[in-house]
C-alpha cells in the first residue's frame, strides 16, 4: 500500500469512524488508532470504553487529546495504517485551552498550527492515514461566541486537511460520497 491521506467528513453518527475502522480492518496490518477524546464525564468515559472494546485487540492505541502531532511523532509504534479520530475533538481541546479573551484570528491560528504539525507528521510517515472530522458548517449558526469560535476553527482545519488529502469522503447515513 502506498502512503496517502484519506479525510473522512460528516455529521454526528454519519458513519465516519465506522468507515475508517472497517477500511483499516480490511487493508491495514499494523494499525495505530490515535484518540483525541478526553474523559471529562461519566458519559464520555463510557463512550471511550465502548470504542476501546470495539477495536481489534492487536491494534495499538495512542491517546493524544493535546499535542497530537508531537505524540504521534514521539510514539515508538510501528504501523502501516493510522486512524486519527478525530479533528473535531482535537479542535475542541485546543479551544478550551485558550484564554477566554482569544480572538477568532488567534483561535484559527492555534488550530491551524496544530493541523500543520499533523500534516508534517503525515508527510514524513510511510503509512496510510485515515483522518476523521465532523462537518459542522452545514447547520445553524451557533448562538454563542464560543460556538462561533469553534465552528470557524474546525471549518478552517477541515479545509486545510482536505486541501492536502489524497482522498476526501463525505459520509451521509453510512454512505461515502467521494469529494476528491
Amino acid at each position: 500500500m502506498a502512503k496517502r491521506l484519506i479525510f473522512l467528513l460528516g455529521g454526528a453518527r454519519s458513519g465516519k469512524s465506522h468507515y475508517a475502522e472497517s477500511w483499516a480492518r480490511e487493508h491495514g496490518k499494523d494499525v495505530l488508532y490515535v484518540a483525541t477524546a478526553k474523559a471529562t464525564d461519566a458519559d464520555m468515559c463510557q463512550r471511550i470504553a465502548d470504542h476501546r472494546a470495539a477495536r481489534p485487540p492487536h491494534w495499538q492505541t495512542l491517546e493524544a487529546p493535546i499535542d497530537t502531532a508531537q505524540q504521534i511523532t514521539a510514539s515508538a509504534f510501528t504501523y502501516d495504517t493510522l486512524i486519527l479520530d478525530c479533528i473535531t475533538l482535537m479542535t475542541s481541546n485546543i479551544l478550551l485551552d485558550l484564554p477566554d479573551s482569544v480572538t477568532q484570528t488567534e483561535a484559527n491560528q492555534a488550530v491551524l498550527r496544530a493541523v500543520d504539525r499533523l500534516l508534517k507528521a503525515q508527510a514524513q510517515s510511510d503509512a496510510i492515514w485515515l483522518v476523521v472530522s465532523n462537518e459542522v458548517g452545514m447547520g445553524v449558526v451557533p448562538p454563542t461566541r464560543l460556538g462561533n469560535l469553534y465552528r470557524d476553527m474546525l471549518g478552517r482545519a477541515n479545509q486545510r486537511i482536505a486541501e492536502r488529502a489524497d482522498e476526501v469522503l463525505l459520509m451521509v447515513a453510512g454512505i461515502p460520497w467521494r469529494l476528491k
